[in-house]
């Protein structure tokens, strides 16, 4: 099996749920990729909300904003995604199209700091409230480093915990499946 891009798969999926004038979170803003790609599908009256524990992703995020000259639809959060309740504000609740995670390292960064798993796991909870009927949560997962393995597992039993009669959960991989395999899990809310 050809190995597939999951970044390019979450981004297809959620192009078909996204409008001008969403709201939107992006959990991990990393080097602002998914970001700008947000606030590209968004812009210029919606809102994208992105957060990142290292100031090197959130100084990242903007450059990557700033050359790409989009207009001011961006919130950095320097604060960990676990904070999503307490920091997007209370009238998005409940309103958010997409939420975004891609978890593990920073690329380029210290491989050290990593999601963790607690905090990924309260910040898909809140995710969940959040998020908007006919929303989506994206969620990649990378097995193959240290302390991925367990994350991914957690994020997996978290999704099968969910309530089917409100949420649809789907695993795609990004080649046949393995353990250490990355994968993309997409949590369509449909009630």
């Amino acid at each position: 099996m050809q190995r597939i891009s999951l970044v390019n798969v979450a981004q297809n999926l959620i192009r078909g749920v996204l409008h001008p004038g969403a709201k939107v979170i992006d959990a991990t803003v990393g080097n602002g990729h998914d970001a700008l790609f947000l606030a590209e599908q968004i812009g210029p009256s919606g809102r994208v909300y992105g957060f990142d524990i290292q100031q090197a992703a959130i100084d990242s995020t903007r450059e990557k904003f700033q050359q790409a000259h989009i207009p001011e639809c961006l919130t950095l959060i320097h604060a960990s995604h676990a904070d999503m309740d307490e920091r997007v504000p209370p009238q998005h609740h409940g309103t958010i199209s997409v939420i975004m995670f891609n978890l593990g390292y920073l690329p380029g960064g210290d491989k050290s700091i990593i999601t963790r798993t607690d905090s990924t796991l309260q910040a898909l909870n809140s995710a969940s409230r959040l998020l908007t009927t006919e929303g989506l949560i994206t969620i990649l997962a990378y097995p193959g480093h240290d302390g991925g393995d367990t994350e991914t597992d957690r994020v997996k039993n978290w999704c099968e915990q969910l309530n089917p009669d409100q949420f649809n959960v789907r695993t795609i991989y990004s080649t046949e499946y393995k353990e250490s395999a990355p994968r993309l899990f997409v949590v369509s809310k449909m009630r």
